[in-house]
């Protein structure tokens, strides 16, 4: 792997601390089989089919089932908001607080607030903003970004949360279980429900044909976030859009068993509207923000907008061993793994996010494990091309290689020069030899090896 010197360093720091080893490996381990165990007896390759198909439809036909989810939201009660770039949605989402004088904010789980950093711009406005999901409460409380997307704070021991919810809680957690401190979380985080101004959440699937949107999730923070403050905000990236309920149980099934291992979640949320006439619960105001940041770029290459099929799910990165060795912070971004080392340099910018595609030893896990059967691996091959197509020095020296081994006589003597030099005391890049044995040239090339077989017979 070429890595830029912050992302090297980031990622030898993340190799040289054994908790973080073992906490992954034995996370990952545990994810992986509770997949496979969930998924005995069914018929995965044909449900990955069926789900690969729906997120390819939904592609092609994007732009027609937005317009109809947002007429049928309007039809709903529901402000419709478009958001062009992480910017704009935070703009649109601060405007939103301004306007009803919000002072506290409680989140549900978002990783498109993540994406576009919520919560740092409504605290730079004097907002409060809380996560309520436990594991995105635990690392808010100890000022991380989340490791990964689906268990935020799966790079954590248990004795770490203890010792977190000590430090910053001012509870005596050093007997606590596992239960013990999931209950302390719990009394930290209820009484703020009640007393915030406005709810966001993110948006599982939103169903086109009637305006409703879809939000799952296993502690109920979710609905409280939804129901119980004045307004409510989901945020979705433009992507997570479906025909109509008819496609829900399929990436349903897929969603939650490839993500946590279940059959289905706790808790399966269907919002269509805000508070009716005669309701006793719900947001008196609810705000749809979609979001492209990027998802149009993506939507227009061939290639690249297979990235649009994914549902979140994070099976990719439970199968994916340079994730399980480093863990999600070493990435540097909102989406770490493989999703991430295709999401991220698309929304960000090759410039800047490019040095990701090197976190890959393109051993197809990340693919096979994929429930809706994107090909990973031939999309981070296809933004390594464009990313050397971007490199002049880069290119001229992959097309002179490209020369090079077309004509057999250039070929044959850059072998011949390359054996001369391999027997001389050269100096080896220590990018290579920093982690790897230098190879060591053949005596003979396999040219020469196969003349001699031929001569034999």
């Amino acid at each position: 792997m070429i890595m830029t010197n912050e992302f090297r360093i980031r990622t030898v720091d993340a190799l040289s601390d054994a908790t973080i080893r073992e906490n992954f490996r034995g996370a990952m381990d545990f994810l992986r089989d509770k997949r496979s165990s969930v998924f005995q007896g069914t018929d995965l390759a044909s449900l990955r089919e069926q789900g690969a198909a729906i997120r390819k439809h939904v592609i092609g036909n994007m732009a027609e089932l937005l317009e109809e989810l947002e007429k049928n939201c309007l039809r709903n009660g529901m402000h419709v908001h478009w958001a062009e770039d992480a910017k704009q949605a935070r703009t649109i989402i601060a405007d939103i607080a301004h306007a009803n004088d919000v002072k506290r904010v409680v989140k549900g789980k978002s990783m498109a607030s993540e994406e576009i950093e919520l919560n740092e711009h409504l605290e730079s406005l004097d907002i409060e903003c809380l996560e309520t999901d436990m594991g995105e409460f635990i690392v808010q409380l100890d000022h991380e970004p989340p490791s990964h997307i689906i268990m935020p704070a799966i790079h954590k021991s248990k004795d770490q949360i203890a010792e977190l919810f000590e430090r910053e809680l001012g509870e005596d957690t050093k007997q606590a279980s596992v239960d013990d401190l999931i209950g302390i979380g719990r009394k930290a985080l209820r009484g703020k429900f009640e007393h915030a101004d406005m709810g966001v959440s993110g948006v599982n699937f939103a169903i086109a044909d009637s305006g409703a949107l879809c939000l799952v999730e296993n502690e109920g923070n979710g609905r409280m976030c939804t129901s119980v403050p004045k307004v409510h905000v989901a945020l979705m990236g433009i992507e997570k859009v479906l025909p109509s309920f008819n496609e829900l149980p399929t990436l349903m099934s897929l969603l939650t068993g490839s993500a946590t291992g279940q059959i289905i979640t706790t808790y399966l949320n269907i919002i269509s509207s805000p508070q009716k006439s005669g309701e006793f619960d719900g947001p008196e105001q609810m705000h749809l923000v979609l979001l492209d940041n990027g998802r149009s770029a993506m939507h227009a290459d061939d290639v690249m907008q297979e990235t649009l099929a994914c549902i979140r799910c994070g099976a990719c990165m439970n199968h994916c061993p340079v994730y399980t060795r480093i863990g999600g912070h070493a990435y540097g971004s909102t989406y770490p793994g493989p999703i991430g080392q295709v999401v991220t340099p698309q929304i960000e910018s090759m410039e800047s996010k490019g040095d990701l595609l090197d976190a890959c030893s393109l051993n197809g896990a990340c693919g096979e494990a994929c429930p809706v059967n994107i090909e990973l691996p031939k999309l981070i091959r296809a933004l390594r091309s464009k990313q050397i197509e971007q490199k002049g020095l880069q290119r001229i020296v992959w097309k002179l290689w490209r020369v090079t081994y077309l004509n057999r006589a250039t070929h044959f003597l850059l072998s011949s020069m390359l054996k001369t030099l391999g027997r001389l005391p050269l100096p080896r890049p220590k990018a290579w030899t920093s982690t790897r044995a230098f190879p060591k040239l053949a005596i003979r090339s396999f040219s020469d090896r196969m003349k001699e077989r031929q001569n034999e017979h």
